[in-house]
């Protein structure tokens, strides 16, 4: 082994993956997405997670000056556990805003990228033609994080004309459960998965027949409730119980349960939320109309076709004058 090789920290690894093989890179990737599950892996599993051969983990590992994977991880290990931050599970406390930006958006978008990975495209499916056939679909959480979910969810599908509901209050969802029925679906939110009450609920309503599914980690109790699990794995967070990446992975399940389902509804559904789209631009509250100005929104939709603008209605007294063949200097100008 060499005698002199730099000290193995996240930000020497960040440093010098851009001079690496793409192959190695990749491995990279997977240890700065969770430095700490990478530490506890076995070789196999994490060449599986950067779709690379093992042998191409051991020469990663001989570039820094290591000659087994097992020294390598060690060495890790022990850098972790020194510079351990409780800030994000990448920036350190000396790091530079340049820094912070650069790590935060990459660890970001590594979750977003393992999620887009493990999605079950068939369960995807599957759970949206639970949904569209649903007669009532009730969003469950607990929790702050949780119960921003379950609203966006509510209000996506409410736009797609589906009857629907989120419900925080633990009594209300036992009494949602009893009566969602056969043809209803219990939609549980909880990236911890293990909270008492949503778990009573969640079991009340598979009792009583309804379909039960999931948004939470993988091997949680929520989990092993369910008919269906969509399984969100990230990294934990270093300060907050459900942290940003979770929020995101979350949103871009709902983003894509939502498109798959409105997909399977057919073009009315899709026509419609054009519609409500075009409405909202022109009565709601940040609308010009709502706000007082004073170009009329058929104009504003006229200029946007290319049209000719529709003649602005003249007020009253603005028209030619009495008993003559030409109009008034008022008139004149507003022509």
């Amino acid at each position: 082994m060499p005698t002199s090789r730099p000290v193995l920290t996240l930000q020497v690894l960040q440093q010098q993956q851009s001079a690496l093989p793409l192959a190695q890179r990749q491995v990279i990737d997977v240890i700065l997405q969770d430095p700490g599950a990478a530490v506890l892996a076995t070789v196999e599993q994490l060449a599986a997670q950067a779709h690379v051969s093992m042998p191409t983990i051991v020469r990663m590992c001989r570039r820094f000056g290591y000659d087994s994977v097992r020294e390598f991880m060690v060495a890790l290990a022990q850098t972790l556990a020194v510079s351990g931050s409780h800030l994000h599970r990448s920036v350190r406390e000396d790091d530079s805003t340049g820094d912070v930006v650069s790590k935060i958006v990459h660890a970001a978008a590594g979750a977003i990228a393992n999620l887009g990975q493990k999605l079950d495209a068939a369960l995807i499916d599957e759970v949206a033609a639970k949904m569209a056939a649903a007669t009532r679909i009730d969003c469950y959480s607990v929790g702050a994080a949780s119960s921003f979910m379950a609203q966006e969810l509510q209000s996506r599908l409410f736009r797609l004309g589906l009857t629907s509901n989120a419900i925080f209050d633990a009594h209300q969802q036992l009494v949602s459960a009893s009566t969602l029925g056969k043809k209803g679906v219990a939609f549980v939110i909880s990236h911890v998965g293990r909270m008492p009450f949503t778990l009573e609920a969640a079991q009340f309503a598979r009792q009583q027949g309804a379909t039960v599914v999931a948004l939470t980690q993988p091997g949680t109790p929520l989990a092993e409730l369910a008919d269906h699990v969509l399984a969100v794995t990230v990294p934990q967070d270093a300060v907050m119980r459900v942290g940003t990446e979770a929020y995101l992975a979350h949103l871009v399940v709902i983003e894509i349960l939502m498109v798959r389902l409105a997909q399977i509804l057919g073009p009315r559904v899709i026509t419609g939320m054009q519609q409500y789209k075009r409405l909202l631009e022109t009565h709601g509250f940040d609308s010009y109309e709502y706000m007082g100005f004073q170009q009329p929104a058929q104009q504003r939709r006229s200029a946007a076709l290319g049209a000719e603008p529709a003649p602005v209605p003249r007020k009253k007294g603005a028209s030619a004058k009495k008993g003559g063949g030409q109009g008034s200097k008022q008139s004149r100008k507003q022509d």
